[in-house]
């Protein structure tokens, strides 16, 4: 089984800014947030995370007793010149051209499908048969919003323009597993802090 965990809230997400390659910190609750995930993911054979801080640090706080290895597939989208920019603050007509195409590449940074080439090559890996999360192993991926959307894309045989239809909020996992003959979606979005109240 590929478990997939979204980072715990971090400043950037805080302040409602765009966050891709920007290395923010995660905040007091954010912190909280990873730390009440450890539980569901105790069983993990393998921990791989994406090489920002943000996810490595909720890696960290999972307390699963594995070392942490990096993969710079599982960073998120390079949204460019728009990288921290608060989200009110992008134009509409940036938001229109990623919308309907996945292949806009915004100045400086990366588009949807360059993004979810590499997702779908690492799920391949991992989940596919004779992968590290075939079977009964269970292998958690620390990550971002974008590539956790584009591998629920690849497990559900969509394209990249899925994620528009995918809510994904911080501190959330995320199964894929295998099915007969391809990848299934076994569950998405999946955040026990909010049902503890955190």
């Amino acid at each position: 089984m590929l478990i997939l965990v979204r980072h715990g809230q971090s400043t950037g997400n805080a302040e409602g800014r765009l966050l891709g390659r920007l290395d923010a910190p995660l905040t007091e609750r954010g912190i909280a947030q990873a730390r009440s995930l450890g539980e569901h993911v105790s069983g993990a054979t393998r921990v791989i995370s994406s090489p920002l801080s943000r996810a490595m640090d909720t890696a960290a706080a999972l307390e699963t007793g594995r070392p942490v290895e990096i993969d710079d597939r599982w960073i998120e989208v390079d949204y460019g010149i728009y990288d921290g920019m608060l989200l009110g603050d992008v134009p509409s007509e940036v938001w229109k051209q990623w919308r309907s195409d996945t292949n806009f590449r915004p100045p400086e940074g990366e588009s949807l499908a360059e993004a979810g080439a590499r997702v779908r090559e690492a799920c391949e890996e991992l989940v596919a048969p004779g992968g590290d999360a075939h079977g009964d192993a269970d292998v958690v991926v620390v990550s971002h919003v974008s590539p956790i959307k584009a591998a629920a894309c690849w497990a559900l045989g969509v394209g990249d323009e899925g994620a528009w239809r995918l809510y994904l909020a911080n501190a959330s996992i995320t199964h894929i597993g295998w099915g007969l003959g391809g990848p299934v979606l076994r569950g998405f979005n999946f955040t026990p802090w909010e049902i503890k109240g955190r």
